[in-house]
């Protein structure tokens, strides 16, 4: 099994978010969009990463068929 490298970068998108929204309380009016970019940009790291780990289960789960019915 493959070792992570940098077990920071798995904490990165929570804390961009965490960031982002306590951006978001403390700011006031046209302030507020400018926290936006980082809370979308955190969430999408987050639905990526599941979306690749689950492309990569079944990657894997089709390769252990192929290789028991051979």
């Amino acid at each position: 099994m493959k070792r992570f490298g940098s077990p920071l970068l798995s904490i990165a998108a929570p804390f961009l978010i965490i960031l982002a929204t306590v951006a978001l309380f403390q700011r006031e009016g046209d302030d507020r969009l400018q926290c936006l970019p980082a809370l979308i940009v955190g969430f999408g790291l987050i639905v990526s990463g599941a979306m690749e780990r689950i492309s990569r289960r079944k990657r894997l789960l089709k390769a252990i068929r192929n290789r028991s019915s051979q």
